[in-house]
């Protein structure tokens, strides 16, 4: 019968025009289908899981060269791979900042607050090359890290101001539809932004962006404002993808019994003459 097709199945010609139309609508607004994350019990996006940073942010969160590393005797074991850093543009260092920042990079070896195992702040500690995990609840949500057993606690209710200044910052967190939003203040200065020197003072005000971009990835984004040290607010972005391993979870990076003789061994008592 003309006008019915058989067995009800589209004509090729149909199937690819009708594709050809979704594809030109894709094309012309730009944009993909939102990925929508599974929910939560109060049907919020799920985030739980462990995730870690694959990029160079950590040696370097600005764009860099392969460069040797600071133990001549390790030779490429300790060389700092090249990246194109995770910073939109520059960072926009005040002049006499920016010279610190230099000087910092020059003393590594002695300034970086890593090599002495303290926390390693935020967002540094998101992009280490370390695992952390979301732990998801309605009042709070929890980030631990594996490095030095690092843990935040994000107040979903109840928003505060910070009690006391620390190296890991109080945050306060809200969701904006499919993105959750941290808004972290109460910093020290004693934590820096990668090992190449970039710092902060206890000014810093970090407002992180987590969303979910497939099951598998989320997009951070970290707006940096300091007025002591930045002339203006600044911003990183970078992918963040979950362990999938079947056996994935945190191990224990208890760094501090790895540096007890560089911090204290002055003061070992020396033995008798």
């Amino acid at each position: 019968m003309q006008g019915v097709f058989k067995n009800s199945i589209v004509p090729t010609p149909v199937i690819t025009i009708t594709a050809g139309l979704l594809l030109a609508a894709t094309m012309a607004t730009g944009q993909t289908p939102a990925y929508r994350a599974p929910r939560t019990a109060d049907r919020k996006p799920d985030l739980n899981g462990i995730w870690q940073a694959l990029n160079t942010a950590h040696w370097d969160i600005e764009a860099h060269p392969a460069r040797p590393g600071l133990i001549q005797a390790l030779g490429a074991s300790a060389a700092v791979p090249g990246g194109p850093g995770v910073v939109e543009g520059e960072i926009p260092y005040k002049p006499e900042a920016l010279a610190k920042k230099k000087e910092n990079y020059a003393n590594r070896l002695a300034l970086d607050p890593e090599i002495r195992c303290y926390l390693p702040g935020v967002p540094r500690a998101t992009y280490m090359p370390y695992p952390f995990q979301i732990i998801q609840s309605q009042t709070h949500i929890m980030i631990v890290h594996e490095f030095a057993g690092a843990v935040r606690t994000i107040y979903m209710e109840d928003h505060t101001e910070p009690p006391a200044d620390s190296w890991m910052g109080w945050s306060n967190g809200h969701w904006e539809g499919e993105t959750l939003v941290v808004d972290t203040r109460g910093f020290n200065d004693r934590t820096w932004f990668d090992r190449a020197g970039n710092f902060h003072s206890d000014a810093l005000h970090v407002i992180e962006r987590f969303t979910a971009r497939s099951p598998d990835a989320l997009m951070y984004e970290a707006t940096i404002e300091d007025p002591n040290v930045f002339t203006r607010p600044w911003k990183m972005s970078m992918p963040l993808y979950r362990r999938v391993e079947s056996n994935a979870r945190l191990t224990e990076f208890r760094c501090v019994e790895f540096v007890e003789d560089l911090i204290y061994g002055h003061l070992r008592k020396q033995p008798g003459k």
